[in-house]
């Protein structure tokens, strides 16, 4: 069971809630608001309705207004006029799904399907494609962000719940009118035929919305096309990316902190130290392939082992202070050795670590945890692999600025494989009181054969060391697969 629930996490955590995580508030390869002074995105989801969005095409007229139509490709199929209404008054069509539903509950190539369905019927009725979309309620999953396949996703700015007939034409009207300012992607709904919608609801809508222009015509503000919008920030783009960067890195290691701070907790994971811990560790039961330790000994499914985590609170700090790759990793090395003797002394004194077989974990270092006792043997093929890879992949891309670049350049290096260490081995190793204590210095031999291996390695293989570190936290419980 407890296999179970670790793979429903792992496969809910990869396929949505990261990329709602990185897509929702960090804005990573979405759209979601403009940098204007004085225009703004109207944007209409789950039509066209043959009841409600003529009324919206005559209030938009009204106003000279342009909007965006995020459509779903079932709708417009049964009301084709409304389509070519739609582009022939100048708005932008974009793409909701054939039908409404959410992209989590669907698989990739279903998605895929969904929106070349919708798109081919706008060719049809258009004669033009579109490269807009907006997922059904914004929901995303990894592979709408891993590669973009040409499409531009659009979120939003500013919601107002328009789519509950209860909210009433006033009060919708304030809500609208509080976010009413240049660059506001606006949500807002012309059909209430969709799950969780009130059919009536969209009248109210349109009378917000009169109220909305109006006052955006005194104040001269312009209701523009999405890609209008998503020009003006393109054309800005590289100034605010130098300007913010630091700023959304740090809100992404914090955010990320914060989910690593639940897995901890969700699966019992202890620290090794108190202070500036290097470990998280737990009792597991493995249930990988056998491996050949060492001496004759074997590491057999069924046997207890201890699953380590890195602490990538302290890999981050590391890796701020590091300077060059040979540095951060001889300081990850020493921090390591340090910490060993505690692993040692826990598991020592801790009565339901008795009779475990191994300390055991995932990692992307090929490198250097020989040289503390480790073995590396290669990952088998296999769904955890695949998914351990693929965690790296977004995190790099999210994390490292060149992200993108360096995956592209060195994806062959990108390999989580297993790290193994007897415990008789750990014991003799060490248990205080003997050669490798924790307040020992790392010895000059240790670190000249790291700066060589490393070195080597930096020659074949180059950047992703930084990054290799940094993923063991995703594989560490790949034994559980």
């Amino acid at each position: 069971m407890q296999t179970l629930l670790l793979w429903m996490f792992y496969i809910s955590t990869f396929y949505a809630f990261i990329p709602a995580l990185v897509s929702r508030i960090f804005g990573f390869r979405v759209f979601r608001r403009g940098k204007s002074d004085q225009e703004y995105a109207l944007t209409f989801d789950d039509g066209p309705d043959p009841v409600y969005t003529p009324q919206l095409l005559d209030l938009l007229k009204r106003f000279d207004a342009k909007a965006t139509f995020f459509v779903v490709g079932m709708n417009a199929e049964k009301h084709p006029e409304l389509l070519k209404r739609m582009h022939d008054e100048g708005h932008l069509i974009g793409i909701h799904n054939y039908v409404h539903k959410s992209n989590w509950l669907m698989r990739p190539v279903t998605v895929r399907r969904q929106i070349t369905q919708t798109e081919s019927v706008i060719r049809r009725v258009t004669g033009e494609g579109t490269t807009f979309y907006r997922p059904p309620w914004g929901i995303v999953n990894f592979f709408d962000i891993s590669k973009n396949n040409g499409r531009r996703i659009v979120l939003w700015s500013s919601m107002f719940g328009d789519w509950k007939a209860s909210i009433g034409a006033k009060q919708l009207a304030e809500r609208m009118l509080k976010k009413l300012r240049g660059g506001e992607v606006m949500l807002l709904h012309d059909c209430g035929t969709t799950l969780g919608a009130d059919a009536e609801a969209p009248q109210n809508m349109l009378i917000a919305l009169e109220k909305l222009l109006r006052v955006a015509q005194k104040q001269q503000l312009r209701s523009v096309r999405v890609d209008t919008l998503f020009c003006r920030q393109s054309g800005n783009q590289s100034t605010v990316s130098s300007l913010s960067s630091t700023g959304i890195k740090r809100t992404m290691v914090f955010g990320w902190l914060q989910y690593e701070r639940l897995f901890h907790a969700l699966f019992r994971l202890r620290p090794v130290s108190k202070d500036n811990t290097i470990f998280y560790y737990r009792r597991r039961i493995y249930h990988g392939p056998n491996i050949n330790m060492e001496n004759g000994r074997w590491l057999e499914k069924g046997d207890p082992i201890i699953e380590l985590h890195f602490d990538n609170k302290m890999l981050f700090q590391l890796g701020a202070t590091a300077k060059s790759l040979v540095h951060l990793a001889i300081q990850l090395i020493r921090v390591v050795k340090r910490q060993l003797p505690d692993l040692t002394q826990r598991v020592v004194h801790d009565s339901g670590m008795k009779g475990v077989k191994a300390i055991y974990a995932v990692s992307m270092i090929h490198r250097g945890p020989e040289k503390l006792g480790f073995q590396i043997q290669e990952l088998p093929q296999g769904l955890f692999k695949h998914v351990a890879t693929v965690y790296l992949k977004l995190l790099f891309r999210v994390i490292h600025p060149s992200g993108s670049e360096q995956l592209s350049e060195k994806k062959e290096v990108m390999v989580p494989k297993l790290i193994v260490m007897p415990i008789d081995t750990l014991f003799d190793r060490f248990q205080p009181g003997d050669s490798h204590r924790s307040d020992q210095v790392f010895e000059p031999t240790d670190q000249r054969d790291v700066v060589h291996t490393l070195n080597s390695e930096m020659t074949e293989e180059g950047e992703p060391m930084h990054t290799s570190i940094r993923a063991s936290q995703t594989a560490d419980t790949g034994s559980s697969s």
